[in-house]
């Protein structure tokens, strides 16, 4: 049985791969998300992730697709209290940004369309500039007092926020942020790496990264001449147009072939290594993909495999 992890400074225990839901209602339907959440939870899988804008970038969606799936799933399952549920506010198209009466109005939303009454963890989307954090802060943490939310993180914050933020919770002992969700993976690692990776380690959160296999790229099927048929191909070919991407490739397949192992694995396995990271996100949009995104789970890389695969993603 894998062991779980504590996320940060919270009391939420967590499965050490965090399940996508952004293809929910959008590459997969809702039986194939139905199935894809069976063969996770049925692994010992229990940490989700969605936001209330997915799949809305969908041409006649509205946002939220991703969040009734799963609560359809939860009716279905009756599961609920078995899943850590992580959902974001700030970037549904009717409730863009952070202002209070946004993040509570958001918040509801999202608690109708999963068919619960609370959110074990609440992300910023998006930081909101505009907006205060003594006010984000402070409405996130009616949230909590209120019941909604056990928990509150955010995403895609600078250095500065997230210190501002950390810091008015303290004085005001109000919530405060467990958890970071930085875009980070072994051909993206200037983002997170140096200030944010400093401030989470500083404070005891929990970095749950986005994008671990770069849109599908560390899966290895994107090679210089292949065709594949995903929505993503466009965004995961991009990394072979630098000298970083083949070289990451190139060390992924040694270290994959000495384990017997798929490079997506290889790839999660190496961000689960790295300090402060708890729970790398990666999405399936079949049950297909999932063993070789679960297996990162029980994978244990050598120090010297490590440091291959870090070196390469210089």
């Amino acid at each position: 049985m894998t062991e779980l992890r504590r996320l940060g400074t919270s009391d939420l225990n967590v499965y050490p791969l965090n399940l996508g839901g952004n293809v929910f209602g959008w590459t997969a339907d809702e039986a194939e998300s139905f199935a894809v959440l069976d063969a996770y939870t049925a692994a010992g899988g229990n940490f989700v992730d969605t936001a209330d804008t997915y799949t809305s970038w969908i041409p006649g969606h509205q946002g939220g697709e991703s969040e009734t799936v799963l609560g359809k799933w939860f009716a279905a399952r009756g599961n609920r209290a078995d899943v850590v549920l992580a959902t974001k506010v700030g970037s549904h198209p009717r409730f863009k940004g952070l202002a209070p009466a946004t993040v509570k109005a958001a918040a509801e939303a999202s608690l109708t369309r999963l068919g619960t009454d609370y959110i074990d963890l609440y992300y910023t989307h998006l930081d909101d500039e505009t907006v205060p954090v003594e006010e984000i802060i402070t409405a996130l943490d009616q949230l909590v007092r209120e019941g909604k939310v056990r928990a509150i993180a955010a995403s895609n914050i600078s250095p500065e926020r997230l210190t501002a933020s950390l810091d008015f919770s303290r004085r005001a002992g109000l919530a405060s942020y467990v958890a970071l969700q930085p875009h980070y993976n072994l051909v993206s690692r200037d983002t997170y790496e140096g200030a944010l990776q400093d401030i989470v380690a500083e404070h005891g959160l929990a970095a749950v990264p986005y994008f671990g296999l770069a849109a599908g790229f560390l899966t290895g099927k994107y090679r210089p001449g292949a065709t594949v048929d995903s929505a993503r191909a466009g965004s995961a070919a991009k990394y072979l147009e630098s000298d970083r991407g083949p070289k990451v490739l190139a060390a992924l397949d040694r270290v994959a072939e000495a384990h017997g192992a798929a490079p997506a694995t290889v790839a999660l396995a190496w961000l689960a290594a790295q300090p402060t990271v708890v729970a790398p996100i990666a999405s399936a949009r079949s049950t297909r993909q999932l063993p070789a995104l679960l297996a990162a789970a029980e994978l244990e890389l050598t120090a010297e495999e490590l440091a291959e695969l870090t070196t390469a993603s210089r």
